[in-house]
């Protein structure tokens, strides 16, 4: 996802790490830069505002329940898989 404009952080990239930035699992520079694309870029900042609703869903949900290291690994390998394979997907020729 591209908003058209050029930022310090690309737009893919931001999204891509949402998860870690709302779960505060990335550092403080990372964390910060995240945090000021998305005041700048309001494509991504309406995407993370549908991740976090998700995320607030899945939390009522869940109660207090916490997914085993194994499960969480594997979720993160096979969505960073799609973020990939859809990244290729945006540059094959018709």
């Amino acid at each position: 996802m591209s908003c058209g404009e050029p930022h310090e952080t690309d737009c893919t990239d931001v999204l891509a790490e949402v998860y870690l930035y709302l779960d505060l699992e990335c550092g403080d520079e990372r964390r910060s830069l995240i945090r000021d694309h998305l005041d700048e870029c309001s494509p991504c900042l309406r995407q993370y505002g549908i991740e976090q609703e998700v995320k607030a869903l899945v939390a009522r949900c869940c109660g207090n329940e916490i997914a085993p290291v194994e499960l969480r690994a594997r979720l993160r390998a096979r969505l960073s898989e799609l973020v990939v394979e859809t990244e290729t997907r945006e540059y094959l020729p018709d």
